[in-house]
């Protein structure tokens, strides 16, 4: 008898068919969460590719007065933020979410040298700052170089259950700088 209950234990100790079932309870929630991850990054990779697209436009807008795809702006900020605007369309986000940088740039003016403050008024919550001295680049001075500087901010909600990153809000800020064009 005891030799039965011997090679029994022994014969099921050597089974294998519930051991791919349990191996995939462990692996397939993992999985499932590196996919997760993938997805939510891809998204706020894609968003803030649109960010940085829309404060390049919206800088070459404020900079360029004569701006042939501007709509008879007469300000910067109205020219920037028509910009903007157009950008963000195009990728399906919400314009009215996006807010003023916090904190505010302080780029240096070409005029003073001191901090610019404040923003110009612009109908879209993009920060708008005419007069910047832009940096040098590599064989240039940045004396004399003046420039336009686009800021903003927008929120990306990140949704990653299990992490401590679910349910959280995340700032991203699309930032450009531009030469002033004069014609």
């Amino acid at each position: 008898m005891f030799h039965r209950v011997a090679r029994k234990l022994s014969s099921l100790a050597r089974e294998t068919r519930g051991q791919e079932l349990a191996e995939a309870a462990v692996v397939l929630p993992l999985v499932f969460m590196v996919l997760i991850g993938i997805f939510w990054f891809g998204q706020a990779f894609r968003i803030y590719g649109t960010l940085a697209q829309a404060a390049r436009v919206g800088a070459r807008a404020a900079a360029d007065p004569a701006c042939s795809t501007c709509v008879s702006a007469v300000t910067p900020g109205t020219n920037a933020c028509n910009a903007v605007q157009a950008t963000f369309k195009a990728a399906n986000l919400d314009i009215t979410k996006v807010a003023h940088p916090n904190p505010l740039p302080a780029p240096i003016s070409c005029d003073t040298g001191k901090a610019v403050g404040g923003c110009d008024p612009s109908p879209c919550n993009i920060c708008v700052q005419s007069g910047v001295q832009l940096s040098s680049t590599a064989g240039t001075s940045a004396a004399g170089v003046c420039g336009v500087s686009v800021t903003f901010q927008y929120p990306y909600q990140f949704w990653f259950p299990g992490t401590s990153l679910n349910n959280q809000v995340l700032q991203l800020q699309g930032s450009s700088e531009m030469r002033l064009e004069t014609h």
